[in-house]
């Protein structure tokens, strides 16, 4: 993986942007200067976010959100698993 974050990422399974490996990793949202919790989904090309409002829910159950427009700043919040660490995790170990 590398360490700059996707254009694109949604938090919704039946997004075409949406990427579990990501998501598990942890990525982080700076929208206009500030840490935001509740992005849902984001866009750093065209500018936005949208954030869920509140515990609202639309009538198939996904949260009700609100799109903004400004300057999105993604970034990870856990660093790359080096390739071999990763390679190590599942190789048996020495005894």
């Amino acid at each position: 993986m590398t360490d700059t974050p996707p254009d694109r990422l949604s938090a919704d399974p039946a997004s075409p942007f949406f990427d579990q490996a990501l998501l598990e990793r942890g990525v982080g949202i700076r929208f206009k200067g500030v840490e935001k919790t509740n992005v849902e989904e984001y866009c750093v090309s065209e500018g936005w976010v949208r954030l869920s409002v509140g515990k609202a829910v639309d009538r198939k159950g996904k949260p009700m959100t609100m799109k903004l427009q400004g300057k999105v700043e993604p970034y990870f919040r856990e660093p790359a698993a080096p390739a071999d660490e990763a390679r190590a995790e599942g190789a048996a170990p020495d005894a």
